[in-house]
């Protein structure tokens, strides 16, 4: 008689995800619908912005039909208009230059994304490292997990300082080490522990009949962790290579503030900030770029998502 085999996977936290070979929106309708949320939430924002600033200006600094002050200025330094924002990064970054300040901005993405992307790499390597630790034995795990939870205790801002003078020392032959390479490891930082807890909660879900099933066809460990354990350990994964590619960015811009490393988003915070009073809409052009990179890193997880997740099962509902 035929039998079934056991569903190995336990239910993801999102069942109502479609993947490609599902019933339901295409990828296609999903992704403009998500386009469609995302441009809407940028004009909404626009939009409160420019209402809280006509508000200001109106009341003369107070809320609305009191005489309570706003806790911030409406005034133009502050809160510089959207249309001046829009247009600042069409206009040359200095007088006299020939790229406008998008293109300045771009280069800089593209510098600090380089950073941040190396110290993502390397911050899943490690996390997952520490994960496959912590599987091996319960004592491990309690052993290990209170560590991998204090070190994002320690202030950023005060370690970044110490990994740079760090790597400023380290000297191997036929090798240079750059003040980039500071700043990945300080990306790295960030990364790990959001993939490190999720990826251990991901290859601790199989279910106990799918363990047994494993077993009872002699499957080895390393069997069971490349075709049982990882394939569960994904729907897991995802959502904290989200969190570790946002977080990425974070420890990139504030390891170039630390090292005052130039050529990145972190340094255009800087100088842009020592002369806002003359032109804040620049600092705000620079914090958009830092929120799109952001976003864009996002959305390499999410294709990712896609391509890992396009061949996986209908789950039960």
């Amino acid at each position: 008689m035929a039998t079934t085999a056991p569903t190995f996977l336990e239910k993801p936290a999102d069942p109502a995800r479609s993947h490609s070979g599902r019933s339901g929106p295409s990828a296609l309708s999903r992704f403009a619908r998500r386009a469609v949320f995302i441009i809407g939430g940028i004009v909404g924002v626009a939009l409160i912005y420019t209402a809280v600033k006509a508000m200001g200006h109106a009341t003369g600094g107070t809320w609305p039909l009191t005489s309570l002050p706003l806790p911030f200025s409406t005034d133009d330094v502050t809160m510089p208009p959207v249309m001046d924002i829009v247009l600042r990064f069409t206009q040359p970054q200095r007088t006299g230059d020939p790229k406008n300040l998008t293109m300045w901005i771009l280069e800089a993405m593209l510098f600090t994304f380089r950073e941040a992307f190396v110290g993502f790499i390397i911050g899943i390597i490690i996390g997952m490292a520490i994960a496959l630790i912590m599987l091996r034995t319960r004592w491990l795990e309690r052993g290990v997990m209170p560590w991998v939870i204090v070190s994002q205790t320690v202030p950023l801002i005060a370690l970044a300082p110490v990994v740079v003078a760090f790597g400023n020392q380290i000297k191997v032959p036929l090798f240079s080490w750059q003040q980039w390479m500071s700043v990945a490891l300080i990306a790295t930082y960030l990364t790990f522990f959001p993939v490190a807890v999720n990826g251990l909660r991901g290859l601790k879900s199989p279910t106990p009949l799918a363990l047994d099933f494993m077993r009872t066809n002699a499957a080895s460990g390393n069997a069971t962790l490349w075709k049982l354990r990882m394939p569960a350990a994904v729907p897991y994964l995802i959502p904290a290579l989200k969190l570790a590619a946002t977080a990425s960015v974070v420890g990139a811009i504030v390891g170039e503030i630390s090292a005052g490393v130039r050529g990145g988003l972190g340094r255009l915070l800087i100088d842009y900030s020592a002369q806002y009073l003359s032109d804040p809409s620049r600092l705000y052009c620079v914090v958009i770029g830092a929120a799109l990179l952001g976003v864009l890193f996002v959305a390499l997880i999410n294709v990712t998502d896609l391509l890992l997740m396009r061949n996986r099962p209908r789950e039960a509902r």
